[in-house]
C-alpha cells in the first residue's frame, strides 16, 4: 500500500457519517425478545393443554411429549410466518466452533397450489449432509448421514437478514450411529450429570430437592478496526491476526482507553448490537472500553448455561454482522494485536438449587455448612482435574493470549480472596487466633459465617479460576471459542467432587453430623490447598512455586489437549455419561488437527505477505537509498555515511528477510506445528524491525497505529 492509498483510506474513515444512536432508542424495549418462541409466544400460538407440556418440559425438566410436536410446529410455523419468515433451519453447534444451518423454504406444492407447511418430524429431527463436519474417526467420510434433533429448552428465533428471515430451531448434531458431533449434547449430558450429583448432595443435607440450573454469565472481548485496514492486511482476512506489526510508541500503557468515553461511532455500533441482541432475548446489559485500544467488551446478565451458550454463539455473530454493516471489522482472535492485551472470554459460573445459590452463604449455620462444603468441592475437583480446565481452553489463539497483558497463565490456580481464605484457613487449622489478621477457627453447625457480598474482595485479573462473591470466574478460554468446552469440564468436575463428598456425608450418624463434616473438609482442604493462590500469577515466584507444588505446568496448546486422551479422565467422562469413549478421543483428534490446521494456514499467510509484499517493499526502498549513496558520492555532496549506514542495514535486512523465509518454507514441507511456530517469530522480528525502517509510503501493510487508533 502506498501513501496515497493510505491517505484515501484515512481520509475516508474520517469523513464517515455517524448518525446519534440512540435516536428512536431510549426510553423503549417493547421489542425484547419480540423475535423469540418464548413463554409469551407459546402461550398464544399453541393450544393450552399443547403449551402446558411443553413448558413442563422447558422449565421442569419433564419429558418431551412426542405427541404434541405437530402442535408445536403449526403453531411455531405461524409465529414464524407472522414475523416474516419464510425458511427454517435447524441451528447446531458442530466441532468446527462455529454454528451451522440448513435452510428450508416453508413451501410445500399440494396439486397446482403452493402452501406453506411445517410438520412435528421437520421440527424434531433433521437431516443435513455430515460427511464435512470434523468427526474426529467418528464415521468414514463416505458415511454422509447425519441428524439434527430438537432441543426444546434452548427456544427457538428469527434470524432476519436483507427483506427476508428465518426461523432457527437450535438442535442437538449426531451421526447415523448416534455419536455426537456437535458442542451442544456433551454439554447437556454434563447439566444433567451435575443436576443429579447436587441434587444428591442436597438429599445427605436433609435438603428439599429443587430443581438445579446451571448459571452462566459470558463476558465478551472484542476488536473493532476500519474495513478498509482489514482488507489490505491479508494476514487479518486469512488468520484473524496479525501476523507482522510492530507495536506503536503508544497504545495501552497510559491506561486512558479502560472504561473511556465511547466513540460516537462505535456508540452507534454498540446500540445496534444491543437492539438485535435485546430481539432475540439475549440480555446484554454492559458495554465499555477494554484496556488496549479498539477494544472492547459487551457483557450479559446470567441465564441457563444451555441458553447461555447458544445466546454466546449468537451474540459473536450479531457483533460481526453489525460491524461489517457500519464499516468496521469485529476481530475475535484471541490475539490479533502483538504487544497488547489480547481478548478472553470470562465464563462466571454458578449453581442454583431451586432458588438458592449454593455458592452464597446462607443465614444460618446449617445453610452455611452447605456453601462451605460446595467450595471445597470445588477446591477438590480443580485441583484433581487442572489438566482438563487447561485442555477447555487451549486453543491456536490462546497460545498467544495466555500469560501477557492481564490474561490469566497456562497454570491453573484458584483465587479466594483474603476473607474467604482466613475462612478456609480458620475450617482447615481449628486453633484460636491471636489477630483479625489471621485464620479463625470455624466450627461448623455452629459458626455463622460473616456476610460475603461481591466485592468483599479486591479482584485478580491475573487468576485464571477465581471465586467472586458467589460465583466462580473461568477468566482464561479465548474470546473466539464456544462456552460449551469449559461449561461440559466445569459441570463434570463438579458432578464428581459432589458425589465423592455425598458418598462420605450419607455414612454420617446423625448426631455427630457437624463433627464428621468438619474432618472430611478438613482433610480435603489439607490435601487440595496447593491450587489456592491468591497473589500476582504472572510473577515468576509463582511459576517456579506452582511447579514445587506440583501443579501442571505445561505450557502449550498440544500438551493440553493430552488431557482428553488420559485414562482418568476417559474414565470420569464415561461414569458420567458425558462423552463415550470414542467421542473423546474424536475430540482430541479434532482439537489437534484444528490447531495444526490453524498454524500452517498462519505459515503460508507468513511466508506469501514476506516474498510477495515485504521483500519487495524493502528492496524498492534499498534501491532508492543506494541510487541516492551513489549519486551523493558521484556529486561529492553530504550525507554518505548515513545513506551507506542506512544501506547496509537494508542490505543485511534482505539476507536476513531470505534465510528466514527460506526457513520458513522448509518448516511448512515438514508441517511441524511447533517449528512452524519458531520459524514465524523469527521472520517477524525481522519483518517489525524493518517497518520501523522502511518510509512510510514504502511499507505494504497498515500500520498498528492506524488501525488501533483511527476507527
Amino acid at each position: 500500500m502506498n501513501m496515497s492509498n493510505r491517505s484515501k483510506t484515512i481520509d475516508t474513515i474520517a469523513t464517515r457519517k455517524v448518525d446519534n444512536p440512540l435516536r428512536g432508542v431510549a426510553g423503549n424495549i417493547d421489542f425484547y425478545a419480540e423475535d423469540v418462541f418464548n413463554t409469551e409466544s407459546i402461550k398464544q400460538y399453541l393450544p393450552r393443554p399443547v403449551a402446558e407440556k411443553l413448558l413442563a418440559t422447558i422449565n421442569d425438566g419433564a419429558p418431551l411429549n412426542e405427541k404434541i410436536a405437530a402442535d408445536v410446529a403449526h403453531g411455531m410455523k405461524k409465529w414464524a410466518i407472522d414475523r416474516g419468515a419464510t425458511h427454517f433451519t435447524h441451528w447446531f453447534l458442530p466441532l468446527t466452533g462455529a454454528t451451522a444451518e440448513k435452510h428450508d423454504s416453508f413451501l410445500e406444492i399440494s396439486g397446482d397450489k403452493a402452501i406453506l407447511a411445517f410438520s412435528g418430524k421437520n421440527l424434531v429431527v433433521g437431516e443435513p449432509d455430515a460427511s464435512s463436519f470434523p468427526s474426529g474417526g467418528l464415521r468414514c467420510t463416505f458415511e454422509a448421514r447425519g441428524y439434527t434433533a430438537w432441543d426444546p429448552t434452548s427456544p427457538a428465533f428469527i434470524k432476519r437478514h436483507g427483506n427476508g428471515a428465518t426461523l432457527c430451531i437450535p438442535t442437538a448434531f449426531c451421526s447415523y450411529t448416534g455419536a455426537t458431533l456437535d458442542k451442544k449434547t456433551p454439554m447437556l449430558r454434563s447439566i444433567q450429570a451435575l443436576s443429579n450429583a447436587t441434587k444428591r448432595l442436597m438429599k445427605a443435607f436433609k435438603q428439599p430437592a429443587g430443581k438445579v440450573t446451571v448459571m452462566l454469565g459470558a463476558e465478551q472481548e472484542y476488536f473493532l478496526i476500519d474495513k478498509l485496514f482489514y482488507l489490505q492486511r491479508p494476514d487479518l482476512v486469512q488468520t484473524g491476526r496479525t501476523l507482522f506489526g510492530a507495536p506503536p510508541q503508544k497504545h495501552q500503557q497510559l491506561e486512558d482507553h479502560y472504561f473511556g468515553s465511547i466513540k460516537q461511532r462505535v456508540l452507534k455500533f454498540m446500540t445496534e448490537v444491543e437492539q438485535e441482541l435485546w430481539r432475540l432475548g439475549i440480555p446484554a446489559k454492559t458495554r465499555h472500553n477494554e484496556v488496549a485500544p479498539a477494544q472492547f467488551e459487551l457483557a450479559p446478565i446470567f441465564e441457563e448455561a444451555n441458553l447461555a451458550v447458544d445466546h454466546n454463539m449468537l451474540v459473536m455473530e450479531v457483533l460481526r454482522q453489525v460491524a461489517d454493516r457500519h464499516g468496521l471489522v469485529c476481530l475475535l482472535h484471541e490475539k490479533p494485536f502483538a504487544g497488547v492485551n489480547g481478548s478472553g472470554k470470562h465464563n462466571n459460573w454458578s449453581l442454583l438449587c431451586g432458588q438458592t445459590n449454593i455458592f452464597e452463604p446462607g443465614n444460618d449455620p446449617h445453610q452455611n455448612a452447605i456453601f462451605l462444603t460446595a467450595l471445597c468441592a470445588m477446591i477438590q475437583a480443580v485441583d484433581k482435574h487442572s489438566d482438563l480446565l487447561l485442555s477447555a481452553m487451549a486453543g491456536a489463539g490462546n497460545d498467544h493470549r495466555l500469560g501477557a497483558n492481564e490474561a490469566p497463565p497456562g497454570i491453573i490456580s484458584i483465587y479466594l480472596g483474603d476473607q474467604l481464605n482466613d475462612i478456609i484457613e480458620g475450617l482447615e487449622n481449628g486453633k484460636d487466633c491471636a489477630s483479625s489478621h489471621q485464620a479463625c477457627p470455624m466450627r461448623i453447625g455452629v459458626d455463622i459465617l460473616p456476610p460475603l457480598p461481591r466485592d468483599a474482595t479486591d479482584r485478580n485479573r491475573t487468576s485464571p479460576f477465581a471465586f467472586t462473591g458467589n460465583k466462580f470466574e473461568f477468566r482464561a478460554p479465548g474470546a473466539s471459542q464456544s462456552c460449551s468446552g469449559p461449561m461440559i469440564v466445569i459441570n463434570t468436575i463438579a458432578a464428581e467432587a459432589f458425589d465423592k463428598i455425598a458418598t462420605e456425608v450419607e455414612k454420617f450418624n446423625p448426631k455427630t453430623f457437624n463433627a464428621e463434616l468438619q474432618t472430611l473438609l478438613k482433610s480435603i482442604i489439607q490435601k487440595h490447598k496447593r491450587i489456592i493462590f491468591n497473589g500476582d500469577n504472572y510473577s515468576e515466584a509463582w511459576r517456579k512455586e506452582a511447579s514445587t507444588r506440583g501443579l501442571y505446568t505445561q505450557p502449550s496448546t498440544v500438551e493440553w489437549l493430552k488431557a482428553l486422551t488420559a485414562r482418568e479422565n476417559v474414565e470420569l467422562f464415561k461414569k458420567y455419561a458425558v462423552f463415550t469413549e470414542l467421542e473423546i478421543s474424536s475430540r482430541h483428534e479434532v482439537f489437534v488437527e484444528e490447531y495444526r490446521r490453524r498454524i500452517r494456514i498462519e505459515g503460508g499467510v507468513a511466508l506469501e505477505i514476506s516474498n510477495s509484499m515485504i521483500i519487495p517493499a524493502v528492496i524498492e526502498q534499498y534501491s532508492k537509498i543506494t541510487t541516492a549513496l551513489l549519486n551523493a558520492k558521484k556529486l561529492e555532496l553530504p550525507g554518505v555515511e548515513g545513506l551507506t549506514e542506512l544501506a547496509k542495514v537494508l542490505g543485511s535486512a534482505i539476507d536476513e528477510l531470505n534465510i528466514k523465509s527460506g526457513k520458513l518454507t522448509k518448516a511448512l514441507k515438514k508441517n511441524s506445528a511447533a517449528e512452524l511456530v519458531q520459524t514465524m517469530n523469527e521472520l517477524r522480528v525481522v519483518v517489525d524491525r524493518l517497518e520501523e525502517v522502511v518510509s512510510d509510503d514504502a511499507w505494504p501493510l497498515p500500520k498498528y497505529r492506524e488501525m488501533l487508533f483511527i476507527y
